[in-house]
């Protein structure tokens, strides 16, 4: 079972980083120096959590407003780590698009600390809805066509 302190976390930090309030994301969600993320748009592991100004603004701009909830399907504990199995069931305005489903899979570790959790690795991808095995081919090969 998760810290129920994390898991207010997790709910809030979610909302705010769909409307681009990155800087209330970051008050609640500390990314550890070995901070690892597998994003949801694909392509390389991405090392570290970058808080330079333009990539802060550049996160405002891109996410414009929508809702955010987190539901936990799993939790597994072992010393100080921590890795939740999770839905994060959203909508919202990204990237210029309109409102819209944009709910992730989500894995997520986090490491306790002396000042609390945090967290070293996130793995989320849009697969909440089943695909068939000619798309996911089109997405291994990366020839999937928008539409």
């Amino acid at each position: 079972m998760v810290d129920a302190e994390l898991e207010r976390r997790l709910q809030e930090s979610a909302g705010a980083y769909l409307r681009g309030d990155v800087d209330r994301y970051l008050e609640l969600i500390h990314h550890s120096d070995d901070y690892t993320l597998m994003s949801p748009h694909g392509g390389e592991l991405v090392r570290g959590f970058d808080t330079s100004p333009e990539t802060l603004q550049a996160t405002r701009e891109f996410f414009r407003g929508g809702e955010a909830s987190v539901d936990i399907e799993q939790t597994y504990e072992s010393g100080d780590l921590t890795v939740i199995v999770a839905v994060e069931r959203q909508h919202g305005k990204i990237g210029g698009l309109p409102d819209q489903d944009l709910s992730l899979r989500v894995t997520l570790v986090f490491r306790r600390t002396q000042a609390g959790w945090d967290l070293v690795h996130r793995h989320a991808d849009p697969l909440v809805h089943p695909i068939g095995v000619n798309e996911l081919a089109e997405l291994a090969r990366g020839t999937a066509v928008a539409g």
